[in-house]
């Protein structure tokens, strides 16, 4: 296994800042990936989703037909957190630890990936089927760069997205809706507030009842594997002044759904709460609708795959391969591109890699290395056993 390689690409896509608000904003990060790949025998095609925003595809074959892998990591990062103690884009080794944007959430799983692929292909390539990298953009926002990979006709019969698990296989995770709630009341003077209508009031409301109506609702649609639904009242902002009744009233919210629930149901509940509020207050409006920049099209449903399936049995036979114990399977807390790549493309998905979610979006993001080397190896055995598989 290509160590020093690994850890010196993570290093160079470490140093290429890929935040939103960076000009061409993955591209120097998609070219280091691709030129460390193409160094060592891997030709990689970057493929443009936007004006430098290219994905990145890569592929080692066997000489028989089999089973196809897909790992898939996303290129881009959230901006930088302000108060970390190091310079993010530096790639600051300390205690074992790679400090830096990213180093976590998730080009760390990329540069094991890539590691992996290269381990293949040198060590005499696959018996049968094949493997793909793909580097994705935009993941932290509308998942343009995995819409793309899956509009361009992927197909494979399993995926692994390498979001930071601590290298637990993750089953599944719930999906995602990110909403914005509005309420129109009508201003008054604060000394007479009965002959307005009071937004934030309206707002109040609302969140009353979803604690005290739906969230022990949830409990009726508990999923086997993803457990309980989840909602979060994330921001709420609304009125001009004290002196004047609230016209306005703008509640955002994150919705984390599961496997027995649809997105119908999501929306209706919500719904159905705000037509009390209006009962409650003739001539309130409200409006419900999905937060721009979210999602681009596909939606960010829930993810699960069935503890039987070959991807799994290869990634948890992957540890015995390395002469360890495979840990408990786990369930990841956060949304990823692997729904897109199970519910849009049919693609059994499973998220596995190295460090600790915790640390994603942090000041204090950091990835341990020896973990980054394992996910190259556990990658690398779990793609031969599954791609040998009849």
């Amino acid at each position: 296994m290509d160590d020093r390689g690994i850890l010196e690409l993570l290093l160079e896509m470490v140093k290429a800042p890929s935040h939103p608000g960076v000009d061409r904003q993955e591209e120097a990060a998609a070219r280091a990936l691709a030129a460390y790949l193409g160094g060592r025998g891997v030709p990689a095609e970057l493929v443009e989703v936007r004006p430098g925003r290219p994905n990145v595809l890569a592929s080692v074959a066997g000489p028989k037909p089999g089973p196809h892998l897909v790992l898939c990591g996303h290129l881009d990062t959230v901006s930088p957190n302000d108060g970390s103690p190091v310079d993010f884009f530096s790639g600051a080794i300390r205690d074992g630890r790679m400090f830096g944007q990213g180093t976590v959430d998730m080009k760390g799983a990329l540069a094991a990936m890539a590691g992996a692929l290269v381990d293949i292909r040198d060590e005499g390539g696959l018996a049968s089927g094949k493997v793909t990298l793909a580097a994705v953009v935009d993941e932290e926002m509308e998942s343009l760069g995995a819409e793309a990979l899956i509009r361009g006709g992927l197909r494979a019969e399993g995926a692994v997205v390498g979001e930071p698990t601590s290298n637990r296989v993750a089953i599944g995770h719930k999906g995602l809706e990110w909403l914005e709630v509005r309420f129109r009341g009508r201003a008054a003077h604060g000394s007479t507030p009965e002959a307005g209508i009071s937004a934030i009031a309206a707002a109040a409301h609302f969140a009353s009842l979803v604690e005290s109506e739906l969230v022990p609702a949830f409990e009726r649609r508990r999923d086997p594997v993803l457990g309980l639904p989840v909602i979060n009242l994330g921001t709420i902002a609304g009125g001009q002044q004290p002196s004047m009744v609230a016209a306005d009233c703008v509640v955002q919210l994150d919705r984390r759904w599961v496997t027995t629930e649809s997105i119908d149901q999501v929306m209706g509940d919500l719904e159905a709460l705000l037509a009390k509020v209006r009962a409650a207050r003739p001539g309130l409006a409200t409006s419900l609708a999905r937060m721009p920049g979210g999602m681009a099209t596909m939606l960010h449903g829930p993810l699960v795959i069935d503890k039987g399936h070959p991807l799994v049995g290869a990634a948890l036979g992957a540890f015995s391969d390395l002469g360890l114990a495979a840990p408990p399977l786990d369930v990841f807390p956060a949304w990823t591109d692997g729904a897109l790549l199970a519910r849009e493309a049919g693609i059994p998905t499973l998220v596995w890699g190295p460090g600790e979610l915790a640390l994603a979006h942090s000041a204090e993001e950091s990835v341990a290395l020896d973990e980054v080397l394992q996910a190259a190896r556990l990658y690398a055995a779990a793609a031969r056993r599954f791609t040998a598989a009849r």
